[in-house]
């Protein structure tokens, strides 16, 4: 069975904002901050990166014309506050953004694509839409950033994308573009999470 595109892409975009709210309201928990404290850092993980990526495309702010995103976010943020942080698996928020970063990666770069972008603007909105949540987050909390652990993170993010824009130009019949593309950038990072993958960092003078 084939589903077209307009199938998976909600799903991506459902799985994206599930798992970005609910690593926002974990790293939320590590604080020690309140159920509101919560539902914000929830709310700002999960839309960060598509808020900018829809301003950039010229598209209507996905989260400002339904109340679905932000009742999303405070449910989950509700269901990850009252788990004790006891049981949440040592690493299970960089899990969890590492699923987030795979979703959003595609569904950034799809949705671009789906408003006239060029393609390679269009990965580069697939990795803005992946990224920028979870730096919002990080220095939110005043941790820090993602970015500046020198593990793969924006280039799992540009090589999801990437791999979508790519397939999907060469006609490969949907699904097999999203779900090859998601799966590329979440092992990407997944292998950064467990064994340290970096790119070679600069050495200085």
């Amino acid at each position: 069975m084939i589903w077209p595109l307009q199938t998976i892409l909600p799903w991506l975009d459902l799985l994206g904002l599930s798992v970005f709210a609910a690593s926002g309201a974990l790293a939320a928990a590590r604080q020690r901050l309140d159920f509101v404290g919560a539902c914000f850092f929830a709310l700002i993980t999960a839309t960060g990166g598509g808020t900018l990526r829809d301003l950039l495309i010229g598209a209507p702010i996905f989260w400002m014309h339904t109340a679905a995103p932000v009742l999303l976010c405070v449910a989950i943020a509700a269901a990850a506050w009252v788990v004790p942080l006891r049981w949440w698996p040592e690493r299970a928020l960089e899990w969890l953004d590492a699923a987030g970063l795979a979703a959003y990666a595609v569904y950034g770069a799809a949705k671009a694509l789906s408003f006239g972008i060029a393609p390679v603007p269009a990965v580069a909105a697939g990795a803005v839409t992946a990224c920028v949540g979870g730096v919002i987050r990080d220095m939110t909390a005043g941790v820090p950033s993602v970015l500046l652990r020198h593990e793969l993170y924006v280039t799992a993010a540009l090589a999801a994308a990437a791999a979508f824009v790519l397939l999907s130009n060469l006609g490969l019949a949907a699904p097999w573009p999203a779900f090859v593309s998601a799966s590329l950038g979440f092992v990407l990072r997944g292998g950064a999470i467990r064994w340290r993958l970096t790119l070679p960092s600069h050495k200085g003078e």
